[in-house]
């Protein structure tokens, strides 16, 4: 059955107007297909977040013409742009729901990803001309593309540990702000587009403290403290408090770390705690190479009142980076995120695999740790490395097994007393929130190197006299 719509009443603006509804809810409900011609989604289905679908028809209206004359070519081509930027945020979006442990499950979901945003890069950069004119496309738009793809690479990098990832990551965050995609953002009345840019910054300082490029995160600091300053001053936010805290936090940051030393010419230089190919430590005579390997490593920071910018701490911030070497330019890589043959094997991971977990509650910390003992490869080592607040016995006790000397805190979401010691609330029990000794045993199967960066690191020791362990 075709369905007709009687318009000859109707102004010619009203007209083109209810014809593109129409053509909207009759070409989904039949076809469930996206586009200009073929027609949109009913506005009833429009979520806030679909912007891309929206401007297009915004963008039709404002033409002064009817759909039909725009040629057919250039339908088809912002039919196709509205296809991949749709796909690409639902892909974005399911990021957050993939488990954050296990090597495995992720990686055909971050290829794809990575396919549709390539897709969405090129296209975009071929038709640049025909978005302009029939999308309306904004630079902050192009901008918000080129982020996301630097945050894939910076995902990417969490859960491969290859730094080479990041320098990806930094030449899109370096793009965005070398070509000003944001730059206009602050002239609309939308402060949900500069909290976008702000984040921008916030992003792009963290691949660069990863990265070392201090001189760079000094220019960024500057810039987005006088962002935030014009943002506050524009928009009366409750979000202002934390915006200026995150300045506080990476000034903070920046003042700890990293070291920086004066050569025999007085120049200053910044050192790093990754491995280089040369400045790797020579073997001790006698050690034997291959029996084991650093597979994986849990860097675990819940300190309190530490140094810290986003959810990486300062000694979070040297452990990882001691399990790495120096990044290489990716472009000399075969083995890109989405471009890789599924006939073609993964490139043999140089760098031990890595969790950053801040402050994870017990339950958390434990699920981290099966899945890493579970996929932990023969002949290799698991690494822990615990900076935490310190638990203290509130008494003597009787026996001295794995949980009578206390241990170190995990996330209770309850305040601490007394500063870095935690006292039982009821003598008769165990703290509850405590990570002891004993906790450990059951992952001692398999090699096990802990390192505990605590007030009460004396506690683990009794774990290395009674297991074949090291400490």
């Amino acid at each position: 059955m075709k369905h007709t719509l009687q318009l000859k009443q109707a102004p010619q603006f009203l007209q083109t107007y209810l014809k593109l509804l129409w053509s909207a809810w009759t070409t989904t409900v039949e076809h469930r297909t996206y586009g200009l011609a073929a027609g949109f989604r009913s506005p009833l289905l429009w979520s806030t977040q679909d912007l891309g679908t929206e401007l297009a028809i915004k963008e039709i209206m404002s033409s002064g013409g009817a759909e039909d004359d725009i040629p057919q070519a250039e339908r088809k081509t912002v039919t196709d742009f509205c296809y991949l930027l749709d796909k690409s945020k639902q892909l974005f979006n399911g990021l957050r729901d993939l488990p954050q442990y296990g090597q495995k499950q992720w990686q055909s979901y971050f290829g794809r990803t990575f396919d549709v945003y390539t897709k969405l890069w090129k296209f975009q950069q071929q038709h640049r001309q025909v978005l302009d004119n029939r999308y309306g496309l904004k630079r902050w738009q192009i901008g918000e593309i080129a982020s996301k793809i630097g945050q894939l690479y910076y995902h990417y990098y969490l859960r491969t540990s290859e730094t080479s990832y990041l320098n990806e990551a930094f030449s899109f965050y370096s793009a965005i702000r070398q070509r000003s995609y944001y730059s206009q953002v602050n002239k609309e009345d939308r402060p949900e587009l500069v909290v976008k840019k702000l984040r921008y910054y916030a992003r792009f300082i963290v691949v660069c403290l990863l990265l070392n490029k201090m001189d760079v995160v000094k220019d960024l600091v500057k810039e987005l403290s006088d962002e935030i300053e014009d943002y506050t001053h524009r928009f009366n936010t409750e979000d202002q408090v934390e915006w200026n805290l995150v300045l506080q936090e990476v000034a903070a940051f920046i003042e700890a770390d990293p070291v920086m030393v004066l050569n025999d010419d007085n120049t200053i230089v910044i050192t790093s705690n990754r491995l280089s190919e040369t400045g790797a430590p020579l073997l001790e005579q006698g050690m034997i190479v291959g029996q084991l390997a650093l597979a994986d490593a849990l860097i675990i920071g819940n300190c309190n009142n530490q140094v810290k910018f986003s959810e990486l701490t300062i000694d979070m911030f040297r452990m990882l980076q001691a399990l790495e070497r120096e990044p290489m330019n990716l472009a000399s890589q075969m083995n890109k995120p989405g471009m890789q043959e599924s006939t073609e094997k993964p490139a043999r991971r140089e760098n031990p695999h890595k969790y950053l977990l801040y402050k994870p509650t017990f339950s958390q910390l434990y699920t981290f740790l099966a899945a890493s003992f579970k996929e932990l490869p023969a002949n290799s080592v698991l690494l822990i490395y615990l900076s935490a607040t310190g638990v203290f016995p509130s008494g003597r006790s009787d026996s001295e097994g794995p949980y009578d000397f206390g241990g170190v805190l995990t996330n209770s979401n309850r305040d601490i007393i007394n500063g870095d010691a935690i006292h039982k609330r009821n003598q008769s029990y165990k703290e509850m929130h405590c990570l002891h000794p004993g906790d450990l045993y059951p992952f001692t199967r398999k090699p096990l190197f802990i390192i505990v960066d605590s007030s009460n690191s004396v506690a683990y020791k009794v774990v290395h006299a009674s297991q074949d362990l090291t400490l």
